[in-house]
């Protein structure tokens, strides 16, 4: 089962983490506790700051916007107006595109001064420098929102910021889709070489909560709170990593406010997680009567069963990508990342997801559809001679 690095971003088509969510653990075991998320935290900032976002609209863009103006810092959007433009009616909204190439382009920027900068949107080199080098003059903090998809060995467990980052032999190629990690990294290099000493980069790994575009996290609520017998994949013991986007917001507005910079891998829950414990965490919130059948990586593959896609948030802790499930977020956490309880992201995301109209509930966007469980849960116990606990 190989990811591909694009699809191991933050969880809004790219712009995509969980524990997100903000789940803590305790221990070793990776059992699920609580720990304050940081929108609980009212300490006011020293002064008011006007920040621009780049983006803004969709999943992590909305939790900035909301964070940021519960601490009265003043926001301004740009981007191409497409994407939810009704949302934030009261805050500023400038139209252009990142690409200098196209449209107005950045034109709306110019002549414009912020105290700080957050470029949730940028995956090519050459339109974060422009970006970042047009405002250089004129903003005094820029953070740019990368993902751990840059590390060159993701295969690794414990990767933290030292670690070396991927390359393209071609760095003029735009082609996100093949080179996502490693043009992540070189986006993350154009932001620095424009504000020397004054970026705050930050390396999400999956992206949850409400909002999720993608399901990846979705997934597990909603089948978890259905019941019954359910296909889970792996041995348990495969460990997962995921921030709520409101804590992952709220990490970044406050690092903004403390004029942080340099490089911080940005994911949780603070200790350890395991998949059993993941969606034991899951039956637990939900009151769900869910009996889980653990099912063995050979086999899943075998049985065309992807991780990630037809899994969701799981990657087995000895394949390509294993080592997404447990990057370091030591200097994160001495910077004063917290997360939310497990429980209220849970139960948030999947009354979210039932807000939803009911052609958009119908078909989620990530996981096996509950015929293809049946199938792949008949065919497991089948081969072991065992009787359908379904």
């Amino acid at each position: 089962m190989t990811l591909s690095r694009r699809s191991v971003i933050q969880g809004v088509a790219a712009a995509g983490s969980l524990w997100a969510m903000g789940c803590a653990t305790t221990g070793t075991s990776g059992t699920a506790s609580s720990t304050q998320g940081q929108g609980e935290q009212s300490s006011a900032p020293a002064a008011p700051l006007r920040i621009l976002i780049l983006g803004g609209t969709a999943f992590l863009g909305p939790a900035l916007v909301e964070f940021a103006r519960s601490r009265g810092h003043t926001v301004t959007l740009f981007n191409r107006g497409k994407t939810k433009p009704g949302l934030f009616p009261d805050v500023e909204k400038l139209t252009g595109d990142r690409d200098p190439n196209k449209g107005e382009g950045l034109k709306a920027l110019e002549g414009r001064k912020w105290d700080a900068v957050v470029d949730t949107s940028g995956y090519v080199p050459r339109i974060v420098r422009a970006s970042a080098e047009l405002l250089a003059p004129h903003v005094q903090h820029y953070t740019f929102v990368s993902s751990i998809s840059v590390y060159k060995e993701l295969s690794r467990q414990g990767l933290d910021e030292t670690a070396a980052v991927a390359t393209v032999e071609d760095t003029a190629t735009e082609d996100v889709e093949k080179h996502y990690g490693a043009l992540k990294a070189l986006c993350e290099q154009a932001a620095e070489a424009a504000l020397p000493g004054r970026v705050f980069n930050v390396r999400p790994g999956l992206i949850v909560g409400p909002d999720d575009p993608s399901d990846r996290f979705t997934y597990w609520p909603l089948r978890v709170a259905r019941g019954g017998e359910v296909l889970a994949p792996g041995d348990g013991v495969d460990p997962l990593q995921f921030i709520d986007a409101r804590d992952l917001a709220a990490f970044i507005i406050r690092s903004v406010e403390a004029r942080t910079t340099g490089i911080f891998n940005a994911t949780g829950p603070s200790q350890d997680l395991l998949m059993r414990d993941f969606l034991e965490a899951n039956k637990t919130a939900l009151g769900s009567d869910a009996r889980f059948t653990w099912v063995d990586t050979d086999f899943l593959t075998k049985h065309k069963v992807e991780a990630w896609s037809d899994m969701p948030a799981w990657v087995p802790r000895n394949g390509e990508e294993g080592g997404i499930g447990k990057v370091s977020i030591a200097k994160a956490l001495a910077a004063g990342i917290t997360f939310r309880p497990a429980a209220e992201t849970i139960r948030e995301t999947l009354a979210w997801f039932k807000t939803l109209p009911p052609e958009r509930q119908a078909k989620p966007r990530s996981g096996l559809s509950a015929e293809r469980e049946k199938e792949v849960l008949a065919a497991w116990h089948q081969a072991r001679g065992t009787a359908n606990a379904g």
